[in-house]
């Protein structure tokens, strides 16, 4: 076995993958972050730049379950603009993939009309949430600064 460790295609293989955990990953953890991150703080934009529009919406066109239309919609625009912002920084990382999470759950089963490709994109969506949920923010993190800040002192 240690003959194999020797070998060159061994060493080789050990670099790549230090290189690939030490920078390829963290990259992609933090692009994962700020692409549904942008995808979600544009829907949140687009619902308070109008309003008048997004309570409409909600009363005729979405139906979100338990909740009257004006709450879903405040509470949509509020967690479309303040989780993203998490996932952005990395801070609270899992807990902002986890809101988010849900309110792309409701957003895909509360409009009747989604064509395919809409569920196509909340699929995507939530999968690259569930990346983030299960793996975490990453090294390019808040969270992962504070881990390592605090690590052993709670």
């Amino acid at each position: 076995m240690d003959q194999l460790m020797a070998s060159p295609a061994a060493k080789l293989a050990h670099r790549t993958t230090a290189l690939l955990d030490a920078w390829i990953a963290p990259l992609f953890d933090l692009g994962i972050r700020l692409y549904v991150a942008s995808v979600f703080l544009r829907s949140g934009w687009l619902k308070i730049s109008d309003w008048d529009t997004t309570q409409i919406l909600f009363e005729n066109e979405y139906h979100v379950p338990l909740l009257p239309p004006h709450a879903a919609a405040v509470m949509g625009a509020a967690g479309e603009l303040g989780l993203p912002v998490l996932l952005v920084f990395g801070l609270a990382g899992r807990f902002g993939a986890a809101g988010l999470s849900v309110v792309n759950l409701v957003a895909a089963t509360s409009f009747p009309d989604i064509s395919d490709l809409g569920l196509q994109d909340h699929l995507l969506w939530g999968t690259l949430l569930l990346v983030t949920l299960v793996h975490g923010p990453g090294r390019l993190s808040i969270d992962s600064w504070l881990t390592k800040k605090y690590r052993g002192t709670w």
